[in-house]
């Protein structure tokens, strides 16, 4: 296909959904491992990857991995190619009103809207003691809920998001339903630190709470893989479909033969073999035979989407956890918390 050697360093954020910095510290304060998880499964796939292309064209490429701070997206310039991927679902909207950020138009339709998802969960202490089950439970006066600052926090705006879609949900749909359960729970939130790596050392190493809220990918990694003997997984009846955003927004399209490797890189997330190596790290395949290989890691449950229930992310962010949102009046910033009803 090629006549010559084309080297092409692809830029590839290794953290989606602003995870990076979390999940590697998550692994820090559990002693298993000090590298991501998110970025160990990018180090596989990148490896399939490059093996695929050369198979497929004799062509050697190099792909390497940039990595951020959390809720911060990345921009890596490398050899020339100017690479943005990006942490949280309403970043490329924002992107798009530079001039220098396009997406391309190649990135989509994807096949869905990310190669894997995964969802919110509980990690309760080992024999689970306070019984916690599902969502009603963390309301409870006796329960500690362990969650970072959604106001700093990408991770933890999952967390809250979930917990308001549960009761919305059950409510028949009442915003005012929903906001009351909300507030309850994160009135027993005693320690708000200002972000998850904070948090699992609050509830992993200082001991404190009775229940961490995570994504599943972080909870398999921190309660089988290195401390089986001390925490479990609660998965609740109903939660958040979490969607880590794969783009690429940059120049790369313009330089000659890049544009294909981008794409084939992006194409190939979608490929029974990366779809595998996925549900190895314990994200959710989308693929349907992959998903039922792993069907006994991932429980049953009911998910909503961003969407269905907040209208998208930056609708989410704009009421909710902007300056004055609802989260601040929640927190008491505001006179009247009712006001903070979102529509």
């Amino acid at each position: 296909m090629y006549s010559y050697r084309y080297r092409f360093i692809f830029a590839v954020f290794a953290i989606l959904l602003s995870l990076g910095v979390a999940i590697a510290a998550l692994h820090d304060f559990s002693g298993i491992n000090s590298t991501d998880p998110t970025q160990k499964m990018y180090e596989d796939f990148n490896k399939a990857f490059l093996n695929h292309w050369r198979a497929r064209t004799g062509v050697e490429v190099t792909v390497k991995q940039a990595r951020s701070k959390s809720g911060v997206p990345i921009r890596a310039v490398v050899d020339g190619l100017d690479v943005v991927s990006l942490a949280l679902s309403y970043d490329p909207v924002a992107l798009q009103k530079s001039s220098k950020f396009m997406l391309p138009h190649w990135v989509k339709p994807l096949p869905q809207n990310t190669p894997f998802t995964s969802t919110i969960v509980f990690i309760v202490r080992k024999g689970n003691p306070k019984g916690l089950r599902d969502w009603n439970d963390l309301t409870r006066s006796e329960v500690e809920v362990v969650t970072s600052d959604p106001k700093n926090s990408s991770s933890a705006r999952w967390n809250y998001l979930a917990a308001w879609g549960y009761a919305f949900r059950q409510s028949g749909g009442s915003n005012t339903a929903a906001l009351e359960f909300v507030k309850k729970l994160f009135a027993n939130v005693k320690v708000m630190d200002s972000g998850t790596r904070g948090s699992v050392n609050t509830f992993v190493e200082r001991g404190v709470g009775d229940v961490l809220l995570a994504w599943e990918n972080e909870a398999h990694l921190l309660a089988k893989e290195g401390n089986g003997d001390k925490f479990e997984i609660v998965t609740p009846s109903l939660s958040i479909l979490a969607e880590p955003t794969v783009s690429v927004i940059s120049d790369v399209a313009d330089q000659a033969g890049a544009h294909e490797i981008a794409k084939a890189y992006i194409d190939y997330l979608y490929s029974t073999k990366a779809q595998d190596i996925a549900g190895k790290h314990y994200y959710r395949p989308r693929d349907e035979k992959v998903i039922a290989k792993y069907a006994m890691q991932f429980p049953q449950i009911e998910l909503f989407t961003i969407d269905e229930v907040f209208g998208g992310w930056k609708e989410a962010q704009n009421v909710h956890f902007s300056n004055g949102g609802v989260f601040d009046q929640m927190q008491g910033s505001r006179a009247d918390p009712a006001t903070g009803e979102a529509g």
